[in-house]
């Protein structure tokens, strides 16, 4: 059995083998990888079990990501920073877990403040600095207009001025999309920082599909021309517009496409509708991937295909309950525990495929522990940017030899929709408390008398995290309870630059 080990060699043991790995890569090497285009697609509540490629028992045909995943490589072990959406959103743009902004647990709404903080880096500003043409196309939720302490429920946005700061301040050069989740109010469309068409109208509550409902949704303000069905293909058009533009100039792009599905409200298109085998979401998440197919005919028609590092991966787990498993068959987490929002692995365990040609080997898959904070180092790394931030680590090594063993990860931190923590550390997993802490039963557990506070899983030897170990390896539950503290403690003072 292995044990953890201390955190200050493990430091020494990190810094030492991440010069090795630098050093390492040629000179050639550096100059072919240090300006592609890059797409960063992001779905929205997406499971493991959802794509063909991860698993051969999906009733959800997927063609466009299973064939990214025989072009590129497919990560079994990638995780997001949170169970739920805004956080993760943060911790990809940023390179930092969110639960150091102001954002302890849950998720913004649609008229909360900006939450990433001014003059921090982001993934953006960063290919920004470089070159880059930047672009947003999807779902941002992360706020707009400045945000005062105390003040984020009797100053929500004011939709009548100006959306700043926003993407453009926060490194995008160019932003198309909806404030928040497709169920959240108001439902309107942003282009930059300014309304496409003001929400002059009100729409009122939709009962969930499970209810028999046309698909969830708040009520709230609408612009009159605004239809829930339509956002999916019209941000997909907006997105493939944006690669037909910045394809024609000359300096390399990138564009961060975050879906709105298939999270609620599951709205498929009719071409979709009843032809998978998992109901409105099978249907819906066959409507992402088709997204994704264009995305891919876009970089094809416009010759950057070759060019291009292109991401698929999602925000946290599917929000699929048991009697959904039991009444179409479709394990959308895959045999992960739990679902969206939980603490266990299926709130954060995600699908994870990366196209690089030339660079990245076909028909390749990655045991890494990743988590989606890592993309500012890589993006770093790839173009050769020196940028420190908080919580992100270069996976450009497993990109480029998928077969690496020595983990790029000392450890990753979890969080789940109502705050629970949860640490990783090779096969130890440990978790600061009982239930889920999400939306699966028991959400919150009381420990018994003499038992358990918290839960410690070996998820080599138990992946379904069925037997609590807490009590049988105190000195497991000891050390990554000092390394989650030392994790939480670190302070870093300045947000442009990070530790």
């Amino acid at each position: 059995m292995s044990t953890i080990l201390p955190f200050a060699f493990m430091q020494t043991f990190m810094q030492t083998f991440m010069q090795s790995v630098t050093s390492a890569v040629d000179a050639t090497t550096q100059t072919k990888t240090s300006r592609p285009n890059i797409v960063f697609i992001l779905a929205d509540d997406m499971g493991y079990g959802d794509p063909g490629c991860y698993n051969d028992q999906s009733q959800i045909p997927t063609p466009n990501m299973d064939q990214l995943a025989e072009q590129g490589v497919r990560f079994t072990d990638a995780h997001s920073p949170s169970a739920v959406c805004t956080p993760t959103r943060y911790g990809v743009l940023t390179g930092c877990y969110a639960w150091r902004s102001r954002l302890k647990r849950g998720v913004l709404n649609g008229y909360s403040r900006n939450l990433i903080d001014e003059g921090r880096t982001t993934v953006a500003s960063l290919l920004k600095g470089r070159g880059y043409q930047t672009g947003c196309v999807g779902k941002w939720h992360l706020g707009f207009q400045p945000h005062y302490p105390g003040a984020e429920q009797a100053e929500p946005v004011d939709y009548g001025q100006l959306l700043t700061p926003g993407p453009n301040q926060h490194g995008f050069d160019y932003f198309w999309g909806i404030p928040a989740s497709l169920d959240m109010p108001p439902y309107v469309y942003v282009e930059n920082d300014q309304l496409v068409e003001g929400p002059a109208e009100e729409i009122g509550d939709s009962a969930h599909r499970r209810q028999g409902g046309g698909g969830f949704w708040r009520g709230g303000g609408i612009a009159p021309s605004f239809k829930h069905i339509d956002v999916l293909p019209d941000l997909t058009q907006q997105a493939v517009g944006y690669i037909e533009r910045a394809a024609s100039q000359a300096n390399p792009f990138f564009l961060y496409f975050p879906l709105t599905a298939p999270h609620t409200p599951w709205v498929p298109i009719p071409e979709f509708e009843g032809k998978s085998g998992a109901g409105y979401y099978g249907d819906f998440t066959m409507q992402v991937d088709w997204s994704i197919g264009q995305v891919m005919d876009a970089l094809k028609n416009a010759g950057v295909s070759d060019d291009t590092l292109i991401i698929v991966t999602s925000d946290n787990g599917s929000h699929w309950y048991q009697n959904d498993v039991d009444k179409f068959g479709h394990r959308s987490n895959r045999h992960w525990r739990g679902q969206k929002a939980d603490i266990w692995e299926g709130g954060h365990r995600i699908p994870f495929i990366a196209r690089w040609p030339g660079q990245i080997d076909t028909k390749t898959v990655c045991e890494q522990t990743i988590c989606l904070t890592d993309l500012l180092a890589t993006v770093a790394d790839i173009t050769g940017e020196a940028v420190i931030a908080e919580d992100s680590v270069s996976i450009l090594p497993a990109l480029l030899d998928p077969n690496l063993e020595k983990p790029l990860h000392e450890a990753i931190v979890n969080h789940s929709a109502s705050g629970v923590f949860a640490i990783r550390q090779g096969e130890w997993k440990l978790i600061h408390g009982l239930g889920s802490g999400g939306f699966s039963s028991p959400r919150i557990e009381e420990p018994e008398p003499d038992g358990p506070v918290g839960q410690l899983y070996n998820l080599a030897d138990d992946p379904g995290e069925t037997e609590n170990l807490y009590l049988d390896r105190p000195e497991i539950v000891e050390q990554l309870s000092a390394l989650l503290t030392e994790y939480q403690q670190q302070e870093y003072s300045n947000p442009e630059h990070g530790r």
